[in-house]
């Protein structure tokens, strides 16, 4: 039968017809129009200059390490199951002896009010608005005293590096239990920093210097030179700054760090004691025995050393070995919610977010990560939803497989047959 054409009536088009009211708030339109982790990184990096961007962007020599642990995510294959309902989905948890009201927190991160003026101040506020716990680092450009101060009454960690003057660390680990923080990360991947091939590049100096090459970058982003003028940054292990990531980091870190400092740490520490940076099951199995709280599989964002490990890849069989009773958190790499997800149902206790807070952060100070948070949070509704599971007890090793494009030839093997 053939179809019939008119002109179309102006009634039936004005029905059709649907104008928004225009927001005439840049930042709010902006950062709704963001809808994945990814399109508040290609905001960042529009917003950001180009050496404090690449910091944040960037990983170890050739990036090798954070390249397969993005892709170990994108391997997933989810299983889902049918007709349940999954009308009401519940994402709260409970990690190192307290709630969360999603299944990742805000993960420490460095020098981090020089990618955006409002740093640990909007990390730590966001988190507590949402429920989730918020980690300052060492090497954090806010000291532990502010964060309290903002987050008072939310869940606050401090990530902990052993210095080279260990009056410093002590030091540290004291103002934090006093602040009444609740957990400590002791990391344990960081003896010397790893190369950071960009910031060299990029000569990206803390604090940052006025090259013409910078300045010349930074002028098309005026909002950035605002940390200008706030409080001078502030670092609470660094007594004199001036030179790369690399030269701070080697220059305050001990390579002797040891097992003998996890136990005088012990020691000092009255809260919840967690070891970051665990990348074998050997040394999973050994501080399970020596009784930490948890442990964190994480190969520092692939900052370190790259080719090292895919924290996802190892965790089912460090769950295996410690014992399901025995918290393994994991970070680097996570992108979407559905990673947290996969995480979640592949043993994890718990995961981090670094660069996905602070894409959020760049591009939009405070409100930018309470978008990160709330995309990560759609993000993991649906796919729970998805999956039809309720909660995140529900979800088990059998709802994923962990597809592989990499598989040792053998073991150990010291020899590579010929093709």
């Amino acid at each position: 039968m053939p179809i019939t054409r008119q002109i179309p009536n102006p009634s039936d088009l004005r029905d059709l017809l649907s104008f928004k009211k225009p927001d005439l708030n840049l930042r709010r339109r902006r950062l709704n129009a963001a809808l994945t982790i990814d399109d508040l990184r290609t905001i960042a990096r529009r917003r950001t200059p180009r050496a404090a961007f690449d910091y944040t962007d960037g990983a170890a020599d050739a990036e090798i390490s954070l390249s397969r642990a993005r892709q170990a995510f994108r391997d997933v294959e989810f299983h889902p199951s049918i007709l349940r309902d999954v009308s009401h989905v519940d994402t709260s948890t409970t990690v190192f002896g307290g709630p969360s009201a999603l299944p990742f927190g805000i993960a420490p991160t460095g020098f981090t009010r020089l990618m955006q003026t409002e740093g640990e101040y909007a990390g730590s506020a966001a988190a507590g608005a949402a429920g989730i716990p918020f980690c300052l680092s060492t090497l954090g450009t806010t000291s532990i005293e502010d964060v309290k101060a903002t987050n008072p009454n939310g869940r606050n960690w401090f990530q902990l590096y052993v210095m080279r003057d260990r009056a410093i660390s002590f030091g540290l680990v004291e103002r934090a239990a006093k602040a009444g923080f609740d957990t400590l990360l002791f990391t344990v991947d960081t003896p010397v920093a790893g190369a950071r091939l960009r910031d060299k590049r990029n000569g990206f100096s803390i604090p940052p210097q006025l090259t013409a090459s910078t300045i010349a970058n930074a002028i098309p982003r005026p909002w950035w030179w605002d940390f200008l003028t706030t409080a001078k940054l502030e670092f609470a292990s660094l007594s004199s700054t001036g030179g790369t990531v690399g030269e701070l980091v080697n220059s305050a870190m001990d390579p002797s760090i040891s097992f003998e400092d996890l136990d005088v740490i012990r020691d000092v520490w009255p809260g919840k004691l967690v070891v970051k940076g665990v990348q074998s099951v050997a040394d999973s199995v050994r501080l399970a025995e020596l009784g930490v709280d948890g442990i964190i599989l994480s190969n520092h964002g692939g900052r370190q050393l790259d080719r090292a490990p895919v924290p996802f890849h190892l965790l089912p069989q460090v769950v295996r070995e410690v014992g399901s009773e025995f918290e393994v958190a994991v970070d680097t790499g996570i992108m979407h919610g559905a990673d947290i997800v996969a995480s979640i149902a592949m043993g994890a206790s718990f995961t981090l977010v670094g660069r996905a807070y602070l894409y959020g952060l760049m591009a939009g100070g405070r409100e930018g990560v309470d978008r990160m948070i709330d995309i990560l949070r759609e993000e993991i509704v649906r796919t729970m939803q998805l999956l039809q599971v309720n909660s995140l007890a529900e979800l088990t090793p059998e709802h994923v497989t962990q597809l592989t494009r990499l598989a040792p030839l053998q073991s150990g093997a010291r020899t590579v047959t010929p093709h």
